[in-house]
């Protein structure tokens, strides 16, 4: 009994040391073995273009990693999970026999590689999940979007410049385990509402988009060019519809891609924009009262020697009116008008539409342009910059300068994101008066709908005001080589302009003209829009000498306005049949179904298209999901 009460007496001395002397160390010793704090990070915010759709998202993806004190046979474990991920096994097994605490094997597997890593069963293998970066369009608008690294961080684009918009946030949590690392329970206290970053929603109509692309790309495989632009811009509001650059860059395979793809050359490259620039000469010539749209110029024949340059015109002609003189695009004539007009005042001018200047569009890389102070201007310099040469400027410089002859001669910053909203835009200036402007735009008409060098844009029923340029380039040797840029500007309509088409093609081999090479570029990419936004005319002429109304066609008997088969509407997957339909009610129907069809011939009915109709839509798709081309005939 003596033995027992001393041995009792002894346990409860110890129980009552450990209690009172050592119980707070000892418990924040089984806190930290047992208990862990782990964060939980949140999906990077959408990019959406301007009707909600998306352009980029996040998806959860696994990524593998190991802790290498837990691995116990690492040449096995090495060999599984090289065979597994098409790793290297030198590099795998380096990995698990490091002293590191922590290592990745490889982030973001593919679903089948998750799966097979985790029936291998791996002592001190494991996956967590992470947010994978998805352009579900390929690479529509992919330099625009640009990109995001490994880490989620962007590193181009929009993603960049709204990194800290997009990026999630991260909610800490606490975490017991037993002594294999088994999860028993979850303390939420202390998390974050909302740790999902927020969305951007661009400007950029993901339909016009496709069709300025395919466009876009159709041209320069013709025409075997270097790269390509298109900007596409809702006057009124000054919004970007589409940026098209090609080559393509697919953000989805960053890894794969080139610097030269994710140049985003709307905004980057600086080109002489060639005859495109005579607009602004004429706009600010009629402003200062230098010329009169009907003013006689001397135009030499086509040969006029400024110093010790000679000037040529692609037409030689003697004495023409000053619209004229922009509707064949004398650059003899244009030269003349400035050097009349002088240095200073021309500079100026081009300084008020911000040539010179960034365009303040929030995207890294932005070119300024060339513009050279005007005191440092020779004779030859004015003559040249009149007609375009000897002054650099970027698409987009280009599309902000024609904002302001659409806006009746006041300036309108361009806008590619609609939210955020910018916290404020640029004061307009009104650098013409809206009578210089409507003048400069009837000008610009008479290139496209009389014998101007535009006429190959001309769509039927429909007013455009354009201008085709011609740029020689320069050579890296000096002087200009033998490349050019062949340019077209659209004003659609001519006399209220509602939208601005630019395309630039560099570098085309087989033909060289802006009239042959961009004006057809776009005239499709202006009647895809407008079929787009249910605008096309109410007439469509038939041929030169004939004029049919729509309405009056769609009001006729079934028998008389349509030939063909009465069973016209979409039945599941197949195509529908649209044969013999009036123009308008085609592209409704098919613009409804989100399907911009490229328009072949001229006239008011579908005479044939393709798919045909009752067939399958191509790949398995379904119309939604279809962005394949569809293509009507037109007699």
């Amino acid at each position: 009994m003596a033995l027992f009460a001393i041995a009792l007496s002894g346990l409860w001395v110890r129980t009552a040391w450990v209690q009172l002397f050592e119980g707070d160390t000892l418990a924040d010793r089984a806190s930290r073995q047992g208990h862990a704090a782990e964060y939980e990070y949140g999906e990077r915010g959408r990019i959406l273009d301007r009707n909600g759709e998306m352009l980029a998202t996040s998806v959860e993806a696994k990524s593998v990693c190991a802790y290498p004190y837990e691995i116990t046979r690492p040449d096995h474990t090495a060999a599984v999970l090289a065979k597994t991920l098409k790793l290297s096994v030198a590099e795998v097994r380096k990995k698990l026999t490091s002293a590191k605490q922590f290592v990745w094997i490889k982030r973001q597997v593919t679903d089948r590689e998750a799966v097979s890593v985790a029936r291998a069963g791996l002592a001190g293998v494991h996956q967590l999940s992470e947010f994978s970066r998805i352009y579900p369009n390929g690479h529509l608008a992919g330099q625009v979007l640009g990109f995001v690294d490994i880490d989620g961080k962007g590193r181009e684009g929009v993603e960049r410049v709204f990194d800290d918009r997009l990026e999630p946030g991260k909610a800490r949590f606490v975490v017991r385990r037993d002594r294999k690392g088994r999860r028993f329970y979850l303390d939420g206290e202390g998390r974050e509402v909302d740790i999902n970053g927020h969305d951007v929603k661009l400007t950029i109509d993901t339909h016009i988009q496709h069709a300025a692309e395919q466009a876009l790309a159709k041209s320069i495989a013709k025409y075997d060019a270097r790269a390509g632009i298109v900007l596409v811009v809702d006057v009124e509001s000054g919004d970007i519809l589409a940026m098209a650059n090609q080559p393509f860059f697919n953000p989805n395979t960053v890894r794969h891609s080139s610097p030269t793809q994710r140049r985003l050359r709307a905004i980057t490259d600086i080109y002489e924009p060639g005859s495109t620039m005579k607009p602004f000469l004429f706009a600010a010539a009629l402003e200062e009262g230098v010329i009169e749209p009907d003013t006689l110029i001397d135009c030499e024949n086509g040969r006029w020697k400024v110093a010790r340059k000679v000037i040529r015109d692609t037409h030689p002609a003697k004495w023409l009116p000053a619209n004229k003189v922009l509707r064949y695009s004398s650059n003899i004539g244009c030269a003349k008008i400035g050097t009349d007009m002088g240095a200073d005042v021309y500079h100026s001018y081009l300084s008020k539409l911000g040539f010179g200047d960034r365009t303040g569009v929030i995207l890294p890389g932005e070119s300024p342009g060339i513009l050279h102070p005007a005191a440092k201007w020779t004779s030859v310099d004015l003559a040249a910059i009149s007609f375009g040469q000897g002054v650099g400027a970027t698409a987009l410089q280009l599309a902000k300068a024609f904002l302001c002859l659409a806006n009746q001669g006041a300036t309108k910053s361009l806008r590619l994101v609609k939210e955020p909203r910018p916290e404020h835009r640029n004061a307009a200036i009104q650098v013409f008066s809206p009578e210089t402007a409507a003048r400069v735009l009837s000008m610009m008409k008479d290139v496209v709908h009389e014998d101007g060098t535009g006429r190959s844009a001309r769509i039927e029923g429909i007013t455009m005001a354009g201008k085709t340029g011609t740029a020689q380039k320069a050579s890296p040797d000096g002087g200009y080589g033998d490349q050019y840029l062949s340019s077209f500007v659209a004003l659609v309509p001519a006399d209220e302009p509602e939208l601005l088409v630019i395309t630039m093609i560099d570098e085309p081999q087989k033909a060289n003209y802006g009239s042959m090479v961009a004006a057809p570029v776009c005239r499709e990419i202006t009647v895809r829009t407008l079929a787009y936004h249910g605008k096309l005319s109410e007439t469509l002429h038939a041929d030169a000498g004939e004029t049919t109304s729509l309405v009056e066609a769609e009001a006729q008997p079934l028998d008389r306005a349509v030939d063909a088969p009465t069973d016209r509407t979409a039945s599941g997957n197949t195509v529908p049949n649209i044969q013999g339909m009036p123009v308008r009610r085609a592209l409704e129907m098919l613009v409804k179904m989100g399907i911009v069809p490229v328009i072949k011939g001229q006239g008011m009915t579908v005479d044939r298209q393709e798919p045909a109709p009752g067939k399958p839509w191509p790949a398995g798709q379904t119309k939604e999901g279809s962005d394949n081309v569809f293509v009507l005939w037109l007699s």
